[in-house]
C-alpha cells in the first residue's frame, strides 16, 4: 500500500506513472479525504480515477476514507441554481462538478448511526475488551454511555469506543 497525503494529490499523476507497468499490485490510499470550496487539487484525483485520456493501470486501485459523502462542500445557492427544462431537473453545473468526484469511486461503504440497543452492545463489547466489568451497575454504565453519545450527537462505534476508554480510565484504581 502507498499512502498519499491529501496535500500530495497534485503529484498523483506522477505517482501513478511510476507504479504503472511494475509487476507488483498497489493500493493507493488517502485517509480522511475532503476538499475546500476553492481547492482545485481534486482535479488530479478525479482525472486519475476516471476521466483522463490514459486509463488507470491494471495493477492499481485507489482507496480513500472521508467523513463527507460528496468530498466537497456544497453551497445552498448552487442547489438553487438548478433549473427545470421540459419537466426534467438539471442540476447546476457547479453542483454536478462537485458530485462527479465521489461518483468516480466504484464502491462506497456508509456507516449509519446505531440504534439505542446496538450502541449499548458495542459499549459493552469495548468495556469487556478493555477488561472493565460494568460497575457499580450495568444500568449506571448504560445511562452514562447514552449521555456521552447525546453530548456528542452520535451513536457510532467510534463514540462507543471513546466512551469505553474514558469509563475504563475512570474505573481503574489510582495508585
Amino acid at each position: 500500500a502507498v499512502e498519499v497525503a491529501r496535500d500530495d494529490l497534485g503529484d498523483l499523476p506522477h505517482i501513478v506513472a511510476e507504479l504503472d507497468g511494475r509487476p507488483e499490485r498497489f493500493v493507493l490510499y488517502c485517509d480522511d479525504l475532503s476538499f475546500g470550496a476553492d481547492d482545485p487539487s481534486y482535479t488530479s484525483l478525479k482525472a486519475t480515477l476516471d476521466g483522463s485520456v490514459a486509463a488507470a493501470p491494471e495493477n492499481l486501485v485507489i482507496y480513500a476514507t472521508s467523513n463527507r459523502r460528496h468530498l466537497m462542500p456544497e453551497a445552498m445557492q448552487e442547489n438553487l441554481e438548478g433549473r427545470t427544462v421540459g419537466g426534467e431537473i438539471h442540476p447546476a453545473e457547479a453542483t454536478e462538478e462537485k458530485i462527479s468526484l465521489s461518483d468516480r469511486f466504484g464502491l462506497w461503504l456508509s456507516f449509519y448511526p446505531f440504534d439505542h440497543n446496538a450502541y449499548l452492545s458495542i459499549v459493552r463489547h469495548w468495556l469487556h475488551r478493555l477488561g472493565v466489568e460494568p460497575a457499580p451497575s450495568a444500568a449506571a454504565v448504560e445511562q452514562a454511555a447514552l449521555q456521552w453519545a447525546m453530548a456528542r450527537g452520535s451513536r457510532s462505534g467510534r463514540t462507543a469506543y471513546q466512551f469505553a476508554r474514558d469509563w475504563a480510565g475512570r474505573m481503574t484504581p489510582k495508585g
